[in-house]
């Protein structure tokens, strides 16, 4: 049996445009809806159709004409007291823990998940689809993308920050007896660029 799991990163919205710590209930702007209707209709039948409970996910998923359920286990990181802020405003108030994030995968200095904590709960999520037969189509934010790439492949949790996932774009890991293939970043139809 073969499983496949097909991750689509969530198109833009005014918190991503910002790099803010989304709080999940930022929506889609206008653009980014604009860009994931048009890609409507280019992404394989799946056998299920999963969403981060993050606003934007949820959002790219119905504008891509996706339904399924919101899956806890699929929100993007943790980020506690950070949630809501820029980079910019944190690391101007912070730059020491922001500096301890950024290279210790253990640390959590925002008082949610750390890197590594993160990574072991998608590793977690991904040890169960790999026994789902067919294919998993699942909207999530790009830190999903990010630490389930990081498993699949045995990265070390520091790797985590040294992959970019743009919107709208579709990552790919099928995998059977205990590993996993990778496709990476195939832009979904339509502009593959906010």
């Amino acid at each position: 049996m073969t499983s496949r799991v097909t991750f689509i990163s969530p198109a833009m919205n005014a918190a991503l445009r910002r790099a803010r710590f989304d709080d999940g209930r930022t929506p889609l702007d206008a653009t980014g809806t604009a860009h994931a209707r048009a890609a409507a209709g280019t992404l394989p039948t799946a056998a299920r159709v999963l969403t981060s409970p993050v606003l934007r996910c949820r959002e790219t998923a119905e504008a891509l004409g996706l339904r399924g359920p919101a899956v806890p286990e699929l929100a993007g990181p943790d980020m506690d007291r950070w949630r809501g802020r820029t980079l910019d405003e944190v690391s101007a108030a912070e730059p020491e823990s922001v500096g301890r994030w950024r290279t210790d995968p253990e640390c959590a200095p925002h008082g949610g998940e750390s890197v590594r904590e993160f990574c072991d709960r998608v590793a977690g999520w991904l040890a169960a689809a790999r026994d789902l037969d067919g294919r998993t189509l699942a909207v999530v934010e790009p830190e999903v993308v990010r630490a389930a790439v990081v498993h699949a492949l045995g990265m070390p949790a520091a790797a985590f920050w040294r992959l970019d996932v743009a919107p709208l774009t579709a990552t790919e890991l099928s995998g059977r007896t205990g590993r996993w293939n990778l496709r990476l970043g195939r832009p979904l139809a339509g502009p593959d660029a906010d």
